[in-house]
């Protein structure tokens, strides 16, 4: 096949998903060394990724999310570019663009949940908006891309299109990426949670079940890695007020200093209750952490036998499950092996090359 120009809308490359943009990018660079790529990301983060590969460029296009100027001024964007494939990493994209594209689906929590941190009626109309996007999309991409069984089906049920329209290509976590940075917590045993504090990861519920394990373990912290978001800066208000113990929220975005964390933990917690792939956890499995999950969405598909599950909607049977970890030794040496294991079955590598493939056949098609 003939270079083609393949242009990744990489613009939530700096964001909580943008791992998965910047580890496809990484890749793809090492794999494809024929076709042209056009990688757009917004000018604020030109100093987040530049490309190491002659054959992949950036610009920058600053394009709010559902947005009248996504729609309108992203859309004469991209037909200057004249690009023979355009992959949308996100469904956030101008609806009337008719060029070729694949758009990956991570997940369709802004159709399934209201976040408190929010205005009510702004958030509704976004949901609005967001349902018309994706059953747009979904008809109107090439390809769909989605990081588990769990959401191609959630997808299919969604938008009614054909199964053979969506691929598969589970994401991963490569560790040693960075080197550990020392960060002291007021605890020498804790258990620990990275990420947002919007309301479907269902934090407050993990901090009550924290609470009545003190009851056994006085010496037991819970340690929040997170930026200070509003979803964030309002648990740590709730928490206070309500007088909770030994809870620690970092309040900093950090690599170095969390995967210090990870190394100094007892366990990872990730009690959500809905997720599209659920990362954090599975960094922690290649640290050596067991791993205590909820029961929700694709989390059992992705964790497999590397975790002990709860019901995340009852705090006594969180608190439980994280009881037995923290108590029994050979629990945890076993969950840390399985986790071990099962972290080494995903490789980034591998979704970049699937990733291509999807390219391809979408090129041919």
């Amino acid at each position: 096949m003939a270079a083609k120009h393949i242009v990744i809308d990489a613009r939530i490359i700096n964001s909580t998903t943008g791992t998965y943009v910047e580890r496809l990018l990484h890749y793809l660079q090492k794999l494809d060394t024929t076709n042209r790529y056009t990688v757009l990301i917004p000018s604020a983060d030109k100093d987040f990724w530049q490309p190491t590969a002659k054959n992949f460029t950036v610009l920058f296009a600053d394009y709010d999310d559902y947005s009248f100027e996504e729609q309108l001024g992203f859309k004469t964007f991209l037909d200057e570019l004249k690009a023979d494939l355009v992959h949308f990493c996100v469904p956030q994209q101008p609806v009337r663009y008719k060029g070729k594209k694949v758009t990956t689906i991570h997940d369709l929590t802004l159709l399934r949940v209201y976040n408190s941190d929010k205005n009510y009626f702004i958030f509704k109309a976004k949901q609005l908006v967001g349902r018309y996007v994706f059953w747009k999309v979904a008809r109107d991409s090439v390809a769909i891309i989605t990081p588990t069984e769990y959401t191609k089906q959630d997808l299919l049920n969604f938008a009614k299109i054909p199964s053979s329209k969506v691929h598969v290509t589970y994401e991963a976590a490569d560790i040693g990426q960075f080197k550990p940075i020392s960060y002291e917590v007021p605890f020498k045993r804790f258990l620990i949670n990275v990420g947002r504090h919007s309301d479907y990861k269902n934090c407050v519920r993990l901090a009550e079940a924290h609470q009545k394990l003190l009851e056994k373990h006085p010496d037991l912290g819970l340690v929040f890695v997170n930026g200070p978001d509003d979803s964030v800066l309002a648990n740590k208000e709730l928490f206070e007020k309500r007088g909770y113990k030994n809870i620690h929220f970092t309040l900093k975005n950090m690599k170095g200093e969390r995967d210090y964390l990870y190394g100094k933990a007892l366990a990872y917690v990730t009690p959500s209750l809905n997720e599209g792939f659920g990362l954090g956890a599975l960094e922690a499995m290649g640290f050596g952490l067991p791993v205590v999950s909820s029961t929700a969405t694709c989390l059992p598909e992705v964790y497999a036998d590397g975790a002990l599950y709860f019901d995340p909607l009852d705090v006594d049977d969180m608190a439980e499950k994280i009881e037995q970890v923290v108590s029994n030794e050979k629990l945890r040496k076993d969950l840390i092996k399985k986790g071990l294991a099962r972290h080494k079955t995903f490789s980034w590598e591998k979704m970049a090359k699937e990733t291509l493939e999807v390219y391809q056949k979408a090129l041919k098609d």
